[in-house]
């Protein structure tokens, strides 16, 4: 049986293991926290910093093959197990170019993948001389994650808010519609491509709000948002699965915004819209299975739950009876102990639901199905 190592144990280590009761493997988690949320489905488990060399490398050493759910992990560790034979996917050379937003933006502008504009900066006094490039959305380099580490600039007031160390300054789109594509590929070459998402942001949080599949594009500008991701794929030369964000302006032009090569939370709803989930396709990959067909079985949207505003502490889960009427409502509850204002909790996958429609279903989700804090508990 192949012994598979993943560096996380949050949400998406923990539907990562959902998917492995599918397949022939052995799975070890090395999380630095006790009681995350997939610790009780895997078959080993480590506690230990998935950023310390000789904690991951000592995770690593003995594993068939190794894998991530979050960017942030010791590459130089993934490095010289890579070398020394275990499987490490996505390659390590992948990950160091995406952990830093500067050298992901001069990976996109060498490979001629069209991105927004950008000026690259090192200390925020280097801002002053910027107000000419507003809007624009300073990104830190290493980092930031849902939604931290980004700082919206409208105006020269806004240039004080920036991060004083190496970080991008981009050029804020005229968007029209923000979409995901996850790109599954095999160590072969083979690739399996998710039909395009269309996503909608939280304004507050800049997390995602909720997400529409299929998205509602014009079928050329459609095709030419997986003719980039996929280009942008084979570029990095790697196996693995990546989810493309991209931007359609109001002009048309489609932009790269950014690249996670990992099982993403605009993925979520392929678990049961799509024929293939993006979480079995990693173990596809990992295992070296022909990669399965990601045709959608029915249009869907997906809200995620997040931690209501005004309760911390112990969770629970609140409206779910509400929903037990509903049988195309799927609910994910990822088992975390704690909520705070903002934290993904869970999410929800909403089947056979009309683009029209969407808004309101998912207005009615936020309202009814929340992530409070437990009164008895606190």
């Amino acid at each position: 049986m192949t012994k598979v190592g993943i560096l996380g144990g949050g949400q998406l280590g923990r539907m990562l293991l959902e998917s492995a009761t599918k397949f022939k493997v052995e799975t070890y988690i090395l999380e630095n926290q006790e009681n995350c949320p997939a610790r009780s489905l895997c078959d080993h488990f480590t506690l230990g910093d998935i950023r310390d060399f000789d904690t991951v490398y000592a995770f690593g050493k003995d594993l068939d093959c190794i894998t991530i759910e979050i960017e942030q992990v010791c590459v130089e560790a993934l490095e010289k197990l890579e070398k020394e034979g275990v499987t490490v996917i996505p390659r390590p050379v992948v990950l160091r170019t995406i952990q830093n937003k500067i050298t992901q933006k001069e990976f996109y502008t060498k490979h001629q993948i069209p991105t927004s504009a950008y000026h690259l900066t090192t200390q925020k006094k280097e801002l002053v001389s910027m107000a000419h490039f507003l809007p624009a959305v300073h990104k830190i380099g290493i980092g930031g994650y849902d939604g931290k580490g980004v700082v919206l600039m409208q105006t020269e007031a806004d240039l004080q808010l920036g991060f004083d160390a190496p970080a991008v300054l981009e050029k804020m789109a005229e968007i029209d519609k923000e979409i995901a594509i996850q790109v599954a590929v095999s160590s072969t070459g083979e690739i399996a491509i998710c039909p395009p998402v269309e996503m909608v942001f939280n304004p507050h949080l800049n997390l995602l709000d909720y997400q529409l599949c299929p998205a509602q594009l014009d079928p050329t500008i459609a095709e030419k948002a997986i003719s980039i991701a996929t280009n942008l794929v084979y570029a990095f030369n790697s196996p693995g699965i990546f989810a493309i964000e991209l931007f359609i302006d109001k002009s048309g032009t489609i932009l790269v915004n950014e690249t996670a090569p990992r099982v993403h939370n605009s993925g979520h709803h392929s678990i049961e819209a799509l024929a293939t989930s993006q979480f079995e396709l990693v173990w596809q990959v990992l295992l070296d299975l022909p990669l399965g067909t990601t045709e959608i079985l029915a249009p869907s949207i997906m809200v995620n739950i997040i931690g209501a505003s005004g309760h911390s502490g112990m969770a629970q889960l609140e409206g779910l009876e509400k929903t037990k009427t509903k049988p195309n409502y799927f609910i994910h509850w990822y088992g975390k102990a704690e909520t705070k204002p903002g934290r993904k909790m869970g999410h929800v996958t909403v089947l056979n639901v009309e683009a029209s429609q969407a808004a309101a279903e998912a207005d009615w989700i936020k309202k009814t199905i929340r992530s409070v804090a437990n009164p008895k508990e606190n």
